[in-house]
């Protein structure tokens, strides 16, 4: 037999607010390295992780990327690529796989496409560039990069991928580097550790 009593009713009200007032006052934990609004784990040398479109738009407009890095940052850098990102170069660079054994062949005149892939390699195969293993399965870059950086605050993403970045901004304490007017550029970085005046 159900109680329809007005003091039942409002007991069991109470207790869905306590319910949703313990749920409103459960705030997420953030890193104890997050002191004020600023990333103390960062510092230099900088570790930086590259991401696949912030390469790809380096090689197009024919920037120097570990220059690039040295003249933003104005540091020394570490730059990481993690396999997935390998994972995601490979796949477009089969598509020129015929392109490619053409050019070991000739000697001939190179559509400026091949030579761009020719130096996008060139850049991964590079000894300064880190690799970063990745324990899960798939090779989804941006869900990598962000499930890494959420474990780790110690590094500054390099992108040109404008989802990424928002789904990084949601993530405090991680600063951004994008290509700008043909510079690097960087975000949500301290004054102190050389970032642009804005």
């Amino acid at each position: 037999m159900l109680n329809s009593s007005p003091e039942a009713s409002r007991l069991v009200k109470e207790k869905k607010e306590d319910e949703q007032a313990l749920k409103l006052n459960h705030a997420p934990k953030t890193s104890s390295a997050l002191y004020m609004r600023y990333n103390t784990q960062l510092g230099p040398p900088f570790h930086i992780l590259v991401d696949t479109n912030f390469l790809n738009f380096a090689v197009k407009n024919r920037m120097d990327v570990m220059q690039g890095f040295m003249d933003c940052l104005y540091a020394k850098c570490t730059p990481y690529v993690t396999d997935c990102v390998m994972g995601e170069l490979e796949k477009a660079g089969r598509r020129f796989k015929i392109a490619l054994k053409v050019r070991k062949l000739s000697t001939l005149y190179f559509p400026p496409t091949l030579s761009l892939i020719l130096l996008f390699f060139k850049i991964i195969k590079d000894n300064r560039f880190q690799r970063l293993k990745c324990d899960h399965k798939g090779t989804y870059a941006d869900d990598c990069l962000v499930q890494r950086i959420t474990q780790h605050k110690c590094y500054i993403v390099a992108t040109a991928d404008r989802d990424l970045k928002r789904r990084i901004r949601k993530i405090p304490g991680v600063p951004i580097m994008y290509i700008a007017h043909h510079r690097f550029t960087i975000e949500r970085m301290p004054d102190a550790y050389g970032a642009p005046a804005q």
